[in-house]
């Protein structure tokens, strides 16, 4: 049977290993000058109709084979100070299937610090803030750590490390390529999108550098290291560990501490805003998790409110939802530090806040919802003041009310009685007076409350007769006279 070896499917299939290619051909007998040798009874290892059919750039590429340290060092760069995974400054080197990094003066590639081309899934360039020197940070993310999995979580970290904008000094590029290299070397900038844009799309890959645009998001508080330049990036919190936020083209990522997070903007489920406060606010990140899986929420908080209108254009213009009013994050508001404010307006001392009329609407919306809240805790809050024992006033008069409503029930006729005996006083003062001994019951337990006698004076009819306040409960408890503090000329009903 005719063989014949097709050396084009070949390339495609090794493209990264020419040294299999080769050996392939040389264990086929292939002669020189000829161009191919397929053999028809085996079955070909990339089906034409698969091959034809798969979209230009979008083919998986295979898994890297062999090792780093057996592939040649095309591009060498020397001193380069490295964040992540670790912080310390390494050579870092590009070989056709990876990048890695070693220390200085080896020739062993660090684990840790090994990529493989292929398995890069986004990149990026962006300022290093709070410097007085302009910066750079190359960010590479791996698959699978850009928005790790709790349940799954990734074997490897991105590759944090840092440029600065001067060129690079004489004899730290070496390699292979050290001279085509030399020729984009006028900044680490051109020197290194040109190494890695280069060697990804080697790879096959269809990653391209990112970089932050002002265009599309800045913050409008000044740096007070560069004031005259646009911050592309907003201060804030993720937890207890202080970073920045970068509102990105394709995503939000967060640095440059670990664990950095990237959330691209097909993942983003929603956008709310907690804890909004007069000079800072919390923005929470729903993002989409594998299947299977519950969303994961990300919260950035302290960030400052200045950059609220710039985050909220960002969030419309990419038509992310917005869930700031949704039920589950008003369990999140902090009342206590915003009631504070509230209570400062009220004594005139922050009423700037409540006449300001730059308040946004979620500021405006937000106040609002406190003070419904905090009417309906004052409601249910019991305003009772029993009063002390030289001031009886205070009580009587709360109780005065429910003892009125009780007399007439329990005792309507001897109210009138009372007044029948009023009068006759009044009219025959020279006559002897009938007394009554008057009985005081003993207090009941304090889970019954005892009601205590109510005595009415006798004056003259020219006068109305002034009714005492009654007094329940503790209150008779705690201020009950003794029977020889009792007037005599004074009459009682016995409650």
């Amino acid at each position: 049977m005719s063989v014949v070896l097709d050396s084009q499917r070949l390339g495609l299939i090794f493209e990264s290993r020419p040294d299999i290619i080769e050996g392939i051909k040389r264990a086929s007998g292939e002669l020189a000058g000829t161009d191919r040798l397929v053999q028809r009874d085996c079955e070909s290892p990339v089906e034409p109709s698969q091959a034809d059919s798969a979209p230009s750039g979008r083919q998986q590429p295979l898994p890297a084979i062999g090792n780093a340290a057996d592939e040649p060092v095309l591009l060498q760069i020397k001193e380069i100070s490295v964040s992540v995974p670790q912080r310390k400054k390494f050579e870092l080197c590009l070989s056709q299937s990876f990048i890695y990094a070693q220390i200085p003066g080896t020739k062993t590639p660090i684990p840790q610090i090994m990529y493989a081309w292929q398995d890069i899934e986004y990149a990026f360039y962006l300022p290093v803030p709070d410097k007085a020197q302009v910066q750079h940070n190359y960010i590479l993310f791996p698959r699978g750590t850009s928005l790790p999995s709790k349940t799954n979580p990734p074997t490897s970290e991105p590759l944090v490390f840092t440029v600065p904008a001067t060129p690079p000094k004489e004899g730290v590029i070496g390699g292979v390529d050290a001279a085509a290299a030399a020729a984009v070397s006028d900044t680490y900038k051109s020197l290194f999108h040109w190494a890695l844009e280069t060697r990804l799309r080697a790879a096959g890959s269809t990653v391209h550098l990112v970089s932050a645009d002002p265009n599309n998001f800045h913050s409008v508080v000044r740096q007070p290291h560069r004031p005259n330049e646009k911050a592309v990036h907003v201060s804030g919190f993720r937890g207890s560990k202080d970073g920045y936020l970068f509102f990105l083209e394709n995503g939000i990522l967060w640095g440059f501490k670990k664990p950095l997070v990237f959330i691209p903007l097909d993942r983003i489920a929603a956008i709310s805003y907690t804890n909004i406060l007069q000079i800072t606010f919390n923005m929470v990140v729903e993002a989409f998790s594998g299947e299977g899986e519950p969303n994961q929420e990300l919260e950035f908080g302290m960030i400052d409110q200045q950059d609220y209108g710039g985050i909220d254009v960002y969030v419309k213009r990419n038509r992310l939802q917005d869930r700031s009013m949704a039920e589950q994050r008003k369990a999140k508001l902090q009342l206590a530090e915003n009631r504070g404010v509230k209570k400062g307006a009220e004594d005139g001392q922050g009423g700037a806040e409540g006449a300001d009329d730059d308040q946004t609407e979620l500021e405006k919306a937000q106040l609002e919802v406190e003070a419904q809240l905090q009417d309906d805790e004052d409601e249910d809050e019991e305003d009772y003041d029993p009063g002390t024992e030289g001031d009886s006033d205070g009580s009587g008069e709360s109780s005065e009310e429910e003892g009125e409503g009780e007399d007439e029930d329990e005792g309507g006729e001897t109210d009138e009685g009372e007044e029948a005996d009023a009068d006759e006083g009044g009219e025959d003062e020279g006559e002897d007076e009938e007394e009554e001994q008057v009985e005081i019951p003993p207090p009941e337990p304090p889970s019954k409350p005892v009601k205590a006698a109510r005595a009415v004076k006798a004056e003259p009819v020219k006068k109305a007769a002034a009714q005492v306040p009654v007094r329940q409960g503790w209150a008779v408890m705690g201020r009950s006279r003794a029977s020889n503090e009792m007037d005599l000329d004074e009459k009682f009903d016995v409650a």
